[in-house]
């Protein structure tokens, strides 16, 4: 017998506030986390701007030991992985922790530590290369290490997706819960790869914005759109048995009820033409959520202020929705954090989740000049109060990778 999968536990760390609660009052008044770069010296660097975890001071969150040999990737997916936790009420006292999972995945992993072990190498030789090089850098350390944190003793693994990453995770916990493997899963996504490598490979690929101008960088389906803004941080949220959690007395967030993925088998960076592998993504989430289209209130959208993301998303969700595709509310928050690569899916499923919860849609920021090629009701700069039942979140990543996952109003 199929269950029941409920959300019961929310944690963030992002450019716009380093709480799940900073982070939504953050998108609610339509702050923007882009500024200046100040994790190195961009002096030779065309991209200026990224969107950084403000106020981030390790110490404040590990002991010595911790801040030392744990890269920051995985602290952030600790730190958000914490606050999830704790939210949820689960412990080893209300629940068997060899039935919880961890599903935490990265885009790109420890890039700080490989740069700065490289340099060691090049410099001072091999026998100076860190020991701890391998288990900082690798990226299984964000699931690995919230399991060992945590004592979650179940199924854990991260996937690689790039940026369809945790979504991927969540998708993918949400079905060790639904067909009985776990009882609950810890799931989500962490990223901090805004370093000299991660910034100078994404411009010189022609991905990145150029933008000096904070407001007018990161400005999905504008006309303008010229990149996306790289960011950090980390989403997690706890996936759990709608009747684990009904037994130990939890306070239920929503209900996931649909996860659809695909693959483009198309090109290593662009989208198939006109988004038909997402599309296909999306549509295999609304049959396994046994809904129509008509069903669907909101979509947050990938959404990366590139110019073909944003253009063939846009086709993808005409293909997937067809003729009401115009009759529902599809936003970015990217203008708001930026692009969080393989923690964006996470705190993009967040952003619905709170969404349901206030009736409340988040806008596109710094949305100006139209774009014929992205005609659907994006939402621009205001959000609405409108009751949702049903919203989806869709991720899409370098290789061709398309995930969507539907999530609902809770309902008894």
């Amino acid at each position: 017998m199929e269950r029941r999968v409920v959300v019961t536990g929310l944690g963030a760390i992002t450019p716009i506030g380093n709480t799940v609660d900073e982070f939504w009052k953050g998108i609610k008044e339509g702050k923007c986390g882009v500024d200046k770069i100040t994790a190195f010296d961009t002096t030779d660097f065309k991209v200026k701007l990224a969107a950084e975890v403000k106020n981030y001071v390790p110490e404040d969150y590990f002991d010595r030991r911790g801040v030392k040999r744990l890269e920051k990737f995985s602290q952030f997916a600790i730190i958000a992985a914490r606050e999830a936790m704790n939210d949820s009420g689960i412990t080893k006292e209300n629940t068997n922790m060899d039935r919880v999972g961890v599903i935490i995945s990265t885009g790109i992993g420890g890039l700080n530590t490989i740069e700065n072990e490289t340099k060691v190498l090049m410099e001072k030789g091999p026998d100076r290369v860190s020991p701890m090089y391998i288990p900082m850098s690798i990226g299984n350390m964000a699931a690995g290490n919230v399991s060992i944190e945590l004592g979650a003793r179940g199924e854990s693994f991260g996937t690689v997706t790039a940026c369809a990453s945790s979504t991927h995770s969540i998708g993918e916990a949400y079905r060790l819960i639904k067909h009985g493997y776990q009882d609950a899963v810890i799931a989500g996504g962490a990223e901090s790869g805004i370093t000299p490598t991660g910034v100078a490979g994404f411009t010189n690929m022609k991905a990145l914005s150029q933008s000096s101008d904070r407001l007018r960088a990161s400005i999905p389906f504008d006309k303008e759109r010229s990149g996306f803004v790289i960011a950090e941080g980390a989403g997690v949220i706890i996936l759990e048995d709608y009747e684990h959690a009904k037994n130990r007395g939890a306070k239920i967030y929503a209900e996931i009820v649909g996860y659809g993925a695909s693959s483009d088998a198309y090109h290593i960076t662009s989208p198939a033409p006109g988004g038909e592998g997402g599309a296909r993504a999306m549509v295999s989430a609304m049959e396994d959520a046994g809904i129509s289209k008509e069903d669907l209130d909101y979509i947050n959208a990938h959404g990366t202020s590139t110019h073909l993301n944003d253009a063939f998303e846009t086709s993808a969700i005409k293909t997937a929705l067809g003729d009401v595709a115009n009759k529902v509310m599809v936003s970015s928050t990217k203008g708001n954090t930026g692009h969080m690569l393989g923690a964006a899916g996470a705190i993009e499923a967040i952003v619905c989740i709170k969404a349901i919860l206030d009736s409340f849609v988040p806008p596109t920021i710094g949305y100006k000049v139209p774009d014929e090629e992205c005609d659907l009701d994006v939402v621009p700069n205001e959000g609405r109060n409108v009751s949702i039942r049903y919203a989806m979140s869709n991720s899409l990543g370098f290789g061709g990778h398309n995930s969507s996952v539907i999530i609902k109003k809770f309902e008894e």
